[in-house]
């Protein structure tokens, strides 16, 4: 589970890695010579593994058709203290817990991935799979979500379930069920559950329309109570904040809420709230490189950029809608290091990897590779490409490449020649950590294993897991491409599903060789022009042209920023046989009649302490009794260093 920034579990310092690695080192080097030998990937296989990954997650009664036979019934009494029935869902990691954040999140990106390649899925006999795990999560929310404003976000604790190293099967930790409602609002949570059930419909709109109407009214209502009864969903389900706090705030999840029931309605006033809440709720505020559970704000810009180029650059929007596409070609150009900056470009290993954190660093690899396929696609059927701010472009298939070379990374194509997919390739880890995989089955051995007995006979215990975690997708390795494949070391080795939701549909992609710009099985809700031109074995035909260079650098400048930055040297003396500096940098809002909210500042070479900003997840942020900054007000904070001056950018802010 995803403690603090997301990505795996907490029991313990992974140690002594040394030997893991010497021992794993022969068949890493057998690996990396059959990559250089430039062996490709069997995509389709990887795409039926990641799928069936799912199946191990499950909670609840397993049912017949169940794949993953190790695993067993399990959570079957959730939710019966509270008087509503919880038994379902997915737990989110290695851990036993039901999240609702993440596990919104993983269906919400399990259905965008068949949303766009599910016709790929079918080609490769996966789409009936890859249907029935978005409904295990959808069924799970209809029965979390029992009246209009009232949702249960959460089952189980990870605080308890972290003193126990327990088959599901076994439980004895909490399970206790926590809950949203008017007195305790949980934005980020009810708007991510509404886009889950909203990108759901439309996956079971021509099989199943009975039960994509159902999704969709839950949808609306979960929407109306997120926007309704605004407050952070951590703030009133406390216990989730060690492990999945939100850090981006709510604005992004209800913008994608909205995005989502435009697509799935084509409703007007869901791309209104879109359009019109684009400063307020900072959707055209944020330019950061990372997706995830937490912050959404790519993700909306890319589909708010669709919902663009499927209306041919016209409508009421279309200058909103601009700005949300300047900023869906930054992310594309950050992703591919063409923004043209250093600071907001993506760091990657030396063997090429995408890099943001040490904890499950490949859930951004992941989530970022779907989003720059599916762009790449969009754009192709409109004839158009990224415009980055150092005036060049980024092509469609530049996007599609770029994200392939990732998932060849994940499967295997890098330095170690390990594939980060367990179950896939020739040398992958054995040693994943998770409660289910690491205990012998239930199904061998029904004994009753204890909290402290699965720590003293399995978790410390040597040697590969007894149960195969096949297609899970674990953290990764770190940013100079090291992993050590070790059940403790949780950063590196801990699964999550949010890691392979969005990896499905890029491999259906991959496997099929061919993407699309529509809908899976209808056309586009709400598309005033259809740019659904196909896009096969390389060719493409468009219905728009594409833009002049004068007219991209004509949409990029449509208004000034509104926020400044200023920095100068108001010291310098000699100390030691150095030169500091005092540098002072002054941050104003140039706008006339708004206020500046949720202020996010990037600094990088900064070689010193600084004073008046603090360390926040998403950049530096002013104390908290600084709040905002009205119209035409600055702000200031220092710092000291004996350098040049360090780099000084918004990373992202709300406007009202």
């Amino acid at each position: 589970m995803a403690k603090g920034v997301g990505g795996g579990g907490a029991c313990g310092v992974a140690v002594g890695r040394m030997a893991a690695v010497v021992l794993g080192l022969a068949v890493a080097l057998a690996a990396a010579a059959q990559v250089a030998a430039g062996a490709g990937h069997d995509y389709r296989q990887a795409l039926s593994k990641s799928i069936l990954y799912f199946e191990a997650q499950r909670s609840g009664r397993l049912p017949g058709g169940q794949r993953i036979a190790w695993r067993a019934n399990s959570g079957l009494l959730d939710g019966k203290a509270n008087g509503v029935d919880l038994v379902g869902g997915y737990y989110d990691a290695g851990d036993n817990v039901k999240f609702g954040l993440p596990m919104a999140f993983t269906v919400t990106m399990m259905s965008w991935s068949v949303l766009e390649y599910g016709d790929q899925m079918a080609a490769a006999g996966e789409l009936g799979h890859a249907m029935d795990a978005v409904k295990w999560g959808t069924d799970y929310f209809v029965k979390a979500h029992p009246e209009p404003n009232v949702l249960y976000g959460e089952v189980g604790d990870g605080d308890s379930d972290h003193d126990c190293w327990q088959r599901p099967e076994d439980m004895t930790t909490s399970r206790q069920a926590y809950r949203l409602d008017p007195q305790h609002p949980g934005s980020e949570l009810a708007a991510e559950t509404a886009a889950a059930m909203a990108a759901a419909s439309l996956v079971f709109r021509s099989s199943n329309p009975g039960y994509a109407d159902q999704l969709l009214q839950h949808s609306k209502q979960l929407f109306d109570f997120a926007d309704k009864y605004r407050g952070r969903y951590d703030g009133s389900i406390t216990v989730a904040r060690n492990y999945y706090a939100s850090s981006s705030g709510y604005g992004d999840e209800l913008l994608w809420a909205a995005a989502w029931l435009y697509e799935a309605t084509g409703e007007g006033h869901y791309l209104d709230y879109v359009a019109n809440n684009a400063d307020a709720l900072g959707g055209t505020g944020w330019s950061i490189n990372e997706f995830g559970w937490d912050v959404k704000y790519p993700g909306v810009q890319v589909l708010a950029a669709m919902a663009l180029l499927r209306r041919g650059n016209s409508g009421a929007h279309a200058d909103v809608l601009r700005r949300y596409k300047q900023k869906a070609d930054l992310f594309a150009c950050a992703c591919l290091g063409k923004s043209g900056s250093a600071n907001t470009n993506v760091r990657r290993t030396p063997g090429g990897m995408m890099y943001h954190q040490s904890w499950n660093n490949v859930q951004f690899v992941t989530s970022a590779s779907f989003l720059l396929a599916a762009y790449a696609d969009h754009l192709a059927a409109a004839g158009q490409a990224a415009q980055c701010p150092s005036g060049a472009a980024a092509s469609p298939s530049e996007l599609v490449a770029f994200a392939r070379s990732q998932v060849d990374y994940i499967l295997g194509s890098n330095p170690r020649g390990t594939s980060y997919m367990v179950g896939y390739g020739a040398a992958f880890p054995r040693q994943a950590h998770h409660r289910g995989a690491s205990i012998v089955s239930v199904k061998v051995d029904p004994t009753f294993v204890s909290c402290q007995a699965g720590y003293s006979s399995w978790y410390h215990r040597q040697g590969s897991n007894p149960n195969l975690l096949d297609g899970a997708v674990v953290g990764g390795p770190d940013e100079y491409d090291n992993f050590a494949d070790e059940r403790d070391n949780y950063q590196q080795t801990e699964a999550t599903t949010y890691n392979n939701a969005p990896l499905i549909g890029v491999l259906a992609r991959l496997a099929a060789g061919y993407g699309g710009a529509r809908r899976f099985g209808h056309s586009l809700a709400g598309a005033e022009v259809d740019a659904a031109a196909s896009v096969e074995s390389g060719n493409q035909t468009s219905s728009l042209p594409s833009p002049s260079p004068s007219l991209a650098a004509a949409e990029a400048e449509h208004e000034s920023p509104p926020i400044g930055i200023e920095q100068k040297a108001t010291a310098s003396w000699t100390e030691r046989g150095k030169t500091y500096h005092r540098y002072s940098v002054t941050v104003t809002n140039r706008s006339m009649n708004k206020t500046v909210h949720e202020l996010h500042i990037g600094i990088s070479k900064l070689y010193g302490k600084v004073w008046g900003v603090e360390n926040a997840r998403y950049g530096y942020v002013f104390p908290s009794w600084m709040q905002s900054l009205p119209a035409g007000k600055s702000a200031a904070f220092v710092y000291i260093q004996a350098a040049p001056p360090a780099d000084v950018w918004v990373t992202g802010y709300k406007l009202l």
